[in-house]
Formats: C-alpha cells, structure tokens, sequence
C-alpha cells in the first residue's frame, strides 16, 4: 500500500498540473486574441484617419455638404518633381496620386489641372495626369506666342482646352500680357479659351484688347478685386460686361487670394456673391490645391462648403459644379 500511495499522489499531482497547464494556455490564447483584435482595431482607426489626411491640406473630414455628382475641380495644380522644370527644389505632396486623395475626400469627380510655373511650357507631367483622369479630366496649358501649330494639336489631342497666362505678379510670370491676344488668334479655332489671372488694375487697364479677343475668356480667382473695394472695383464691370456678352466666364476660386479678413473670408463672400447674383450661369469653381501661394494650408472641405454660402442655394451649387463646366470644357 505504501507503495501505490505514492504512486496515485503523483498521479494527482500530475493531473493538477497538466489542468493548470490547460488553464494558462487558454488564458494566454484569450489574451492574444483581445489584444490582436484591439491591435487591428487601432490599426484600422489609423488607417481609416490616414486615408482622410492629405497633402497641402488642412483638416481630415469630408464636407458638410455632399458633392453632387460629376462634381468638377475647374482649378488646381499638379506639380511633380518626376517630370521635366528648370527648378531646383523639390516639392512633396503635390503630384496626381496626391490630389486623387484630395479628390476623393471632398467628393468631386471632374477635374481641370492648370499648368503651373513649376513645370513652366513643358507639358508632360499635364498630359500624363490627363491621360490617367480620362474623361474626366481636361487641362489648362500655358504657351509662348512661338509655339508651333503642331504642338497645339497635340495639346489638343492630349485633353488641353485653353491656355493661361499668371501675369498678376511680374516678378515670377511665366508669360506676360503682350502674349494674349496673338495666342487668343492660335487657339480660337480650336475652340480654346484664354484664361486670365489678372489683377483688377490689369483688367481696367486691358478692357479694349480683351473686349477684342477673339476666344472666350475666364477670368481667374474671382478677378483679383481689391478685397476692401470687392465689386465697386470698376474691374468688375470690365468683367460683368464680357460675361453678360456671353464672352466670359469666372472661376469661383481662391477665397484667401480675395481676402484681407482670413477665415471664414467674409470679404471675398461679399465678390463672390456679387458674381453669382449677376450670371450665376458662367460660374466654375476651382479647389486651387496645392495651395501654393499658402503657407498655412486651408482645409479644403471648408472652402468647398462656403460655395455653398456663395450659391445661396443647392440649384445653384449644382450649376457651378456640374452643369457649367460640363458646357465650358465639354464634359
């Protein structure tokens, strides 16, 4: 008997202990488990946060407001260190993988890149974003009056549909006003327009050539009025008179280019109401991402939201996103 004992009291001992085993193991695997779900549960929050986030853009939320659809971006840049520029730096964040983010936080599905100093004349980082939006994208070049005839059938060709000329800042333009009106004459039959980023001493001080261009005409970021001045700049007139001519359009764009205020730019509200109010028919608006005039990048959700304000109503939103651009660059 003295020699059983012993025997079933190691017995037990080793059942006791094969059951703690068990019992660890399974508390173990309970452990794993809770932990890997929170683990992918947190990965997922920050996935999901980091897929909201992007470049040159401030806040992560989409808009209060649904873009509706076949929404159009008429106005933004895509800038690529990829493709041919006399620069030397390098700038992040901006190439057409950068803004299909954007695009897809703020909800539009057209969008018109314009050409940007960066890349100067040359335009292959253009056509190749082109190429890649199909056809909903179409593109705004920027050409010097020696420019061969079978470089614009090709422009053409490409998705191109007008050409601008940034002579605000003399400083650091690509092209100059002396430019306008031989290439107006190049482009007409191709049924291009020339766009126009002006200030609004540029545009009283141009009206006969421009009332003479033989080409529709788009005027940049809302005519760079004078913030203070706003509409009683007699620029808005120059403008108000080509666009009642059905000559002219206007981009709704760059509320902190019109304004000495800031957020929620109530002053450049005041010139962009004045243009809905007068021909809210030949309206387009235009995101201006990159932001590059901007140090303090805006949350573009924001600024897609305050056409809204701008509008005054869903009807006439969805005229200056859909149906107006649709018809300005054939969509």
């Amino acid at each position: 008997m003295r020699a059983v004992l012993p025997m079933l009291s190691a017995h037990k001992t080793g059942a006791s202990h094969a059951k703690e085993t068990l019992m660890q193991h399974a508390m173990t695997r309970r452990t794993f488990v809770a932990s890997s779900i929170a683990t992918l549960a947190g990965a997922a929050a920050t996935t999901s946060a980091n897929a909201r986030a992007v470049p040159n853009s401030s806040g992560t939320e989409p808009p209060k407001t649904k873009a509706p659809a076949n929404a159009c971006d008429a106005h933004f840049h895509i800038i690529d260190p990829r493709f041919p520029s006399p620069e030397t730096t390098k700038p992040e964040g901006s190439s057409l993988d950068d803004y299909l983010m954007h695009q897809h936080r703020i909800g539009t599905t057209r969008a018109v890149p314009v050409q940007p100093k960066y890349h100067r004349t040359d335009h292959t980082c253009m056509l190749d974003a082109l190429k890649r939006l199909g056809v909903n994208g179409r593109g705004i070049g920027v050409c010097h009056p020696d420019v061969a005839d079978s470089e614009l059938k090709r422009l053409d060709a490409g998705g191109i549909r007008g050409l601008r000329f940034s002579v605000w800042n003399p400083k650091d333009t690509v092209t100059t006003i002396d430019m306008i009106e031989p290439l107006a004459k190049r482009i007409a039959d191709l049924g291009w327009h020339v766009q126009l980023h002006m200030s609004g001493d540029q545009i009283t001080g141009t009206a006969a050539m421009l009332n003479r261009l033989p080409c529709p005409i788009v005027f940049d970021h809302m005519g760079r009025l004078p913030p203070k001045q706003g509409p009683d700049h007699p620029a808005f007139a120059v403008i108000a008179g080509l666009v009642g001519k059905g000559r002219a359009w206007v981009k709704l764009a760059g509320a902190y280019l019109n304004s000495e205020q800031g957020p929620p730019y109530a002053d450049a509200t005041r010139i962009a109401q004045a243009f809905v109010a007068q021909a809210p028919e030949r309206l387009v608006w235009g995101s201006d991402w990159p932001h590059v005039t901007e140090k303090h990048k805006p949350d573009d959700a924001e600024l897609l939201d305050l056409l809204g304000v701008w509008a005054g109503s869903d009807k006439t939103r969805n005229l200056i996103l859909v149906d107006n651009p649709a018809k300005l660059y054939a969509f």
